[in-house]
């Protein structure tokens, strides 16, 4: 895709916008970073152009007058739950989060597990990190949070809260996910700060909503597709409105809580706060780096309706709910878009429907693929017994991009029926086709005995970023391969087996 947005512009923009709201501190200036650190692949499909890693390219930048603090709510660690584009629970990919800055050359000062009340599940999480040397505090659930400013403003309320020690003028408070406890850990710190008389302050750094794009702009919808499942929506800041007479967009919990933000700052440092609108309290420079409007909206489009896609496969599985699916279509259906509006999946489709017609070989049930390749070509794969769809349209892909002959054979049949035998004979699989995984290490295999293969396999790399749709939910092993591979996958909420374990 071509692209819509200048990330260089973006990182000087934002880097500066950052230093100028520390600046307004002579203190220290809590930073709460919304969204994904790392990895963001949300906005990179939003806003084409933008780095997956842009913020930790900003911290880098930052480096030297930045501390990291890390929240995670005791309740996300006891309840196991999941990060989806990873597939790893969020006290995992606190872990990761860790090593992953480690890798840029940036350390975590800390790791805040908020609202803990003493569960066992998390105790064990809290001993694994400090016994491998990483700082780690516990703040607990203030009562009357986040109205009675009496208590929360208090040496009961923010009071109580271990306070954390940190070096450097700006402190970045993030977190593997919406609902960690980044807000409360900033003010907390802000409240111990004055405290000690010194002149801390409190802002946000948000990717999305964009603040200075209409309200109903694609990439804002976007947004509130992305957060579907956790009831977000956009709105008009009207405070905004009322202070200086221009728009602004926020969302809803922002909004909604600016008031008490405002209240308790004010009590913290004991007169009015500088902010007199939730768009004020952010430093987001995003929509300034938007150099092609056209671009990034059609790609906020597509992004809709991947989000569609991933909650009918969530409610099929259990792991969301029926108004989630439904907001999910209202958002859809207000852009004027249909699932065909997504290339690949009428392609996917009929791949499905010609292997229904043509029966070959005993399958459970009939699955298509079709994946959209950088040159614009479209390319399918169906499963069968010996391999998976996303095996077959993966190795279709590669044959296609090398510029091989469809009928070529990259992987010898012998290995395959070694791989099967192994499955069935040791370890007592019931399903004997290929996944991915599988199919892309007997595709290693073979590599040195054909030299077609090396030139399929050094093809791998350029399906990164391509559109892929399956007629059938993928299994674990295809899901992983595909998120290593970097495919945007979407799937119909059909099940590829009828059996209720697949594996």
């Amino acid at each position: 895709m071509s692209c819509g947005f200048d990330n260089e512009l973006y990182l000087r923009l934002q880097s500066e916008a950052i230093l100028r709201r520390a600046s307004e501190f002579q203190g220290k200036l809590y930073l709460e970073f919304g969204g994904k650190l790392l990895y963001d692949y949300h906005a990179s499909r939003v806003l084409p152009g933008f780095d997956p890693n842009a913020k930790i390219r900003l911290l880098r930048l930052l480096k030297d007058k930045s501390d990291i603090v890390i929240c995670i709510y005791s309740g996300d660690i006891e309840r196991k739950k999941i990060r989806a584009d990873f597939g790893i629970t969020y006290d995992v990919d606190t872990l990761k989060l860790i090593d992953d800055l480690r890798t840029w050359d940036l350390d975590v000062k800390a790791v805040v597990v908020t609202r803990y009340n003493g569960q066992h599940v998390v105790r064990r999480f809290i001993d694994g990190l400090e016994r491998r040397k990483i700082k780690v505090y516990t703040h607990s659930e203030i009562e009357g949070y986040p109205t009675d400013i009496d208590t929360i403003v208090s040496d009961n309320g923010y009071g109580a809260n271990e306070f954390i020690e940190t070096d450097k003028p700006i402190v970045v408070v993030t977190a593997p996910g919406p609902g960690s406890g980044k807000m409360a850990t900033c003010l907390a710190q802000v409240y111990h700060e004055h405290l000690r008389g010194i002149n801390a302050g409190y802002a946000k750094f948000e990717t999305f909503p964009i603040w200075n794009l209409p309200l109903k702009h694609p990439v804002n919808i976007a947004y509130e597709a992305a957060t579907a499942d956790i009831g977000d929506f956009n709105e008009l800041d009207h405070f905004h409105m009322e202070a200086y007479g221009t728009p602004a967009v926020n969302y809803n919990r922002d909004v909604e809580i600016f008031p008490v933000v405002r209240r308790i700052m004010d009590r913290i440092i004991g007169s009015e706060t500088c902010y007199k609108s939730p768009t004020d309290m952010g430093v987001n420079c995003a929509g300034s780096a938007i150099v092609d409007d056209d671009i990034v909206r059609e790609a906020a489009i597509q992004e809709v309706i991947r989000r569609y896609f991933r909650y009918r496969c969530e409610y099929a599985v259990g792991l969301t709910d029926k108004p989630t699916v439904e907001r999910a279509k209202l958002l859809m259906d207000e852009l004027g878009a249909k699932e065909e509006d997504r290339r690949v999946v009428k392609e996917a489709r009929d791949a499905a429907s010609r292997a229904e017609e043509h029966k070959k070989g005993d399958v459970d049930v009939y699955c298509g693929a079709a994946i959209d390749l950088p040159d614009g070509t479209i390319v399918t794969g169906r499963n069968s017994n010996l391999m998976h769809a996303a095996s077959s349209v993966v190795l279709n892909a590669i044959k296609h991009l090398a510029g091989l002959p469809d009928p070529l054979l990259l992987i010898s049949p012998d290995i395959i029926a070694s791989v099967s035998s192994l499955k069935k004979d040791i370890l007592k699989a019931k399903r004997l086709s290929l996944d991915l995984e599988e199919m892309l290490i007997a595709l290693s295999v073979s590599l040195p005995s054909a030299p077609a293969v090396k030139m399929a396999m050094e093809k791998l790399p350029e399906l990164n970023g391509c559109e892929m749709h399956m007629t059938h939910i993928p299994t674990p092993g295809d899901e992983a391969g595909l998120r290593k591979l970097g495919v945007n996958l979407t799937s119909d909420p059909r099940f590829s087996s009828k059996n209720l374990f697949v594996v």
